[in-house]
């Protein structure tokens, strides 16, 4: 199977995860596509959706799928979404599409996650994909100093590229993240650092993994 196809096998898995009757978290990327278009058939069973990013709450629109602001939910079942990179305990490094911030802000909504990847996303230590980081302008210089000095990480700006919220994506090589948590606490300490792309706190409860011999469920409950 080719990677787009095992993407699509678990966007339609997806859907076994989704609360009839409620409103679904929904994220970003080209996993995430395929969950979006499966969900569309079963659009009348759900209340609506919150998304994660423009690109996400567009596409859920042109399927005629109910986008719901946050601030008008106070809780949701689940949110589902990719990932860059998996470990076997569920963090995941997350904001390849630059939408980190806000995927944290509707996860933290959530129940559980529910998380939607290839196989080839799984990994026994993060960091080998470049870990993105969500910066006011004015800091990027300095959080890209300070990444090298306390991690021995190579930064550098992602180029042409702004947030949904307006601010630049910091893309960080050469780490081996060890203690996820411990690195998205400090680094989210920073001044200038709006999120970083670790999702230890807010970790996956589940991933949804395509394979050559089918969907892989893995539980981190």
């Amino acid at each position: 199977m080719t990677q787009d196809e095992l993407k699509a096998l678990v966007g339609r898995a997806a859907l076994e995860h989704v609360v009839e009757g409620s409103v679904v978290g929904v994220g970003t990327g080209s996993t995430v596509n395929h969950f979006i278009d499966a969900l569309a058939s079963i659009k009348a069973r759900i209340a609506g959706a919150i998304s994660s990013s423009d690109k996400s709450t567009e596409r859920l629109q042109s399927h005629g799928i109910p986008v719901l602001d946050a601030a008008q939910v106070e809780r949701i079942p689940v949110y589902i979404d990719g990932a860059d990179e998996i470990d076997r305990l569920g963090h995941m490094i997350k904001g390849g599409g630059a939408a980190l911030t806000r995927e944290k802000i509707v996860a933290d909504l959530a129940d559980r996650f529910v998380c939607i990847a290839d196989e080839s996303k799984l990994v026994d230590t993060l960091g080998s994909y470049p870990l993105p980081v969500e910066v006011i302008p004015m800091a990027a210089a300095q959080v890209m100093r300070r990444f090298a000095a306390v991690y021995g990480g190579e930064a550098s700006l992602r180029q042409g590229v702004r947030t949904d919220n307006g601010n630049l994506i910091v893309d960080v090589r050469g780490l081996s993240i060890t203690d996820p948590l411990a690195m998205e606490t400090e680094v989210n300490q920073w001044p200038g650092v709006v999120c970083v792309g670790i999702f230890a706190r807010h970790r996956a409860s589940v991933c949804l993994l395509g394979t050559a011999q089918g969907v892989r469920t893995l539980k981190f409950d």
